[in-house]
């Protein structure tokens, strides 16, 4: 089945797909950048790179941090954060909407999957 992947190209060379938009909603989930680097399997290192990104993106952080401590800190979304999510799953669930006649029409021309062939015989 084919499915309709949205990456949004914006006007200043910045973007945002699919990937950004997971890692936003895992932190939500873990309320950890760690943990949702892990789950996504990225370093530490590049989730926080594309959270700097998004933040420059955005024009302000879709993610709040607080370090260690008796609490043990996290990390949680911004409204700001939670708004780009719900934009970004709305849009796309419009366009895959839309497109599923367009979809269906090019799945129907794929070349057929490749037939299996049994154990061959050696003598």
């Amino acid at each position: 089945m084919a499915r309709l992947t949205i990456r949004v190209d914006f006007g200043n060379g910045a973007a945002l797909g699919p990937g950004k938009v997971r890692l936003l909603e895992l932190i939500a989930e873990t309320g950890s950048i760690r943990k949702a680097a892990t789950g996504m399997k990225m370093s530490y290192r590049q989730a926080w790179l594309l959270l700097k990104s998004l933040s420059e993106t955005f024009g302000e952080a879709l993610v709040t941090t607080a370090t260690g401590g008796k609490a043990g800190g996290g990390a949680i979304l911004t409204p700001s954060g939670r708004a780009v999510i719900g934009a970004y799953r709305g849009l796309e669930a419009a366009a895959t909407k839309a497109s599923g006649r367009h979809l269906a029409a090019l799945t129907g021309h794929l070349a057929p999957p490749p037939r299996a062939h049994g154990p061959q015989k050696t003598d």
